[in-house]
């Protein structure tokens, strides 16, 4: 199997300092939908890992995240792919869970739906430290985009072996000629 974790604010959608609290406030950044899409196609299995801490910071409940991730699959789909798996931590940054990034939570329930022991070399797509982290504790390989909040996680240092691109859509080409 083909695996790939992404993130999603700030690689799939546009990312806010203010939080993406609405169905409206949810906008895909040019190219991303179309490169999860070529993903699918390729026969790559996508799963997306991410933090929503505004469900327990009360800017948003459940039924407006299930809105958003419904609007990002049915766009998925409208280009020809599809979102295998999508997980989400809903707690605060205190509350201590074993879900939240960079704790590897997420990316443990990820191996264990599609029956792996590990993560071991599977491309893990982020745009901050917290991402690429969550993925390498379970042997997962670092790509940085960018987008979002990439530009800021730059100014740190990465993890070893970390590869950047411009945004996930350059990942994914990337990818695709890799493995022709």
């Amino acid at each position: 199997m083909k695996l790939i974790v992404l993130d999603r604010d700030g690689v799939i959608n546009e990312d806010s300092d203010a939080y993406v609290k609405t169905l409206e406030e949810w906008i895909p950044i040019p190219g991303s939908l179309q490169a999860i899409a070529r993903l699918s196609q390729a026969g790559w299995t996508v799963a997306v890992a991410t933090n929503q801490s505004g469900l327990a910071r009360g800017m948003f409940d459940a039924s407006t995240l299930d809105d958003m991730h419904f609007k990002m699959q049915q766009l998925v789909m409208e280009q020809g792919g599809r979102i295998d798996l999508i997980v989400h931590c809903p707690h605060g940054p205190d509350a201590g869970c074993e879900c939240r990034k960079p704790k590897p939570g997420l990316f443990r329930t990820i191996a264990e739906h599609f029956g792996l022991a590990d993560l071991k070399g599977v491309p893990v797509v982020g745009d901050s430290h917290r991402d690429l982290h969550a993925g390498l504790m379970l042997g997962g390989t670092p790509y940085l985009v960018r987008t979002g909040k990439g530009l800021r996680t730059l100014e740190g240092t990465l993890p070893s072996g970390t590869q950047v691109f411009d945004d996930l859509a350059a990942v994914v080409d990337h990818l695709l000629e890799k493995s022709r």
